[in-house]
């Protein structure tokens, strides 16, 4: 079993089948079905279920898949020991929307300025998902809006929000009648914060409306379908906001952008990342 074998294995599984993996890593799809087959052959178990549609992890893959998520990061920490600190290898980072749009500009300019040897790989999706994520070792970390409470997962506060919700013009209070909520998808902290601070208020929507972009909510929200929840520093460059009804929440809204990682992952990239976003604004 070779470290090679299992940075193709992890790749395989982070992409979700055989045909995208190779795509990844700029090989033939042969190669990467022949590397896999041998990996089981060594092991004596199947580590994939195959299906007409693509492959899935067997049992024995997905225990496999932490042990090889371990060995890859000690390998990486070794390197870079042996190399007298220089950081080196991927960094797989997920954030909200919101905090990639606005906060994360100028730090990850820095960070690659300051870590020219660290790949960074940047996902953007909804809090809940990229918990899971970040335990299932398919990122290395990720910003997340709080609470967060799995006892497997080491935090840090690095930015504090002010919510905000964002209602049609001319409007100084949501009207309960007829209220749409205009969101993100499930799993979105933002919207779950939304939907409590209106069922609080003995309100219960009309409609709820999935969104993809702030770009499109804020539209929407300007031209009368409905209500958002939005990050302040979100609408400070935003076009539109001169049009927009503003309700700012005050403590109520405050919420803290968390950075979350295992806490059995290797740390020194880590570190390195959360230096640079504790101190480059």
């Amino acid at each position: 079993m070779e470290l090679s074998d299992l940075a193709v294995f992890r790749t395989v599984v982070e992409a979700g089948g055989i045909t995208k993996a190779a795509g990844r890593l700029n090989r033939v799809q042969s190669n990467i079905t022949t590397r896999m087959k041998k990996l089981e052959e060594d092991l004596g178990v199947a580590l994939f279920c195959r299906h007409g549609r693509g492959v899935k992890l067997a049992p024995a893959g997905m225990v496999l898949l932490t042990y090889a998520q371990r060995m890859l990061e000690l390998a990486d920490e070794a390197r870079e020991a042996v190399r007298g600190g220089t950081l080196t290898g991927n960094l797989r980072l997920g954030t909200m929307a919101s905090t990639a749009a606005v906060r994360l500009p100028v730090p990850l300019a820095a960070f690659h300025r300051r870590y020219p040897d660290i790949t960074l790989e940047l996902r953007t999706g909804a809090s809940y998902p990229l918990i899971s994520q970040v335990l299932q070792g398919e990122l290395d970390v990720a910003l997340v809006a709080e609470p967060v409470e799995d006892p497997r997962l080491e935090t840090r506060a690095v930015y504090v929000e002010d919510l905000v919700v964002v209602m049609p013009p001319g409007a100084s209070a949501p009207d309960g009648k007829r209220l749409t909520l205009l969101t993100f998808v499930q799993g979105c902290a933002y919207r779950k914060h939304l939907e409590d601070w209106v069922t609080a208020r003995g309100v219960i929507p009309d409609r709820i409306v999935e969104m993809t972009s702030y770009h499109g909510m804020l539209g929407c929200v300007a031209a009368g379908m409905g209500i958002a929840l939005v990050p302040a520093s979100l609408l400070e460059s935003h076009p539109g906001r001169s049009s927009l009804s503003l309700l700012p929440l005050g403590p109520e809204g405050r919420i803290r952008t968390l950075l979350v990682w295992r806490k059995a992952a290797s740390r020194a990239r880590i570190d390195a990342l959360a230096e640079i976003l504790m101190t480059v604004l």
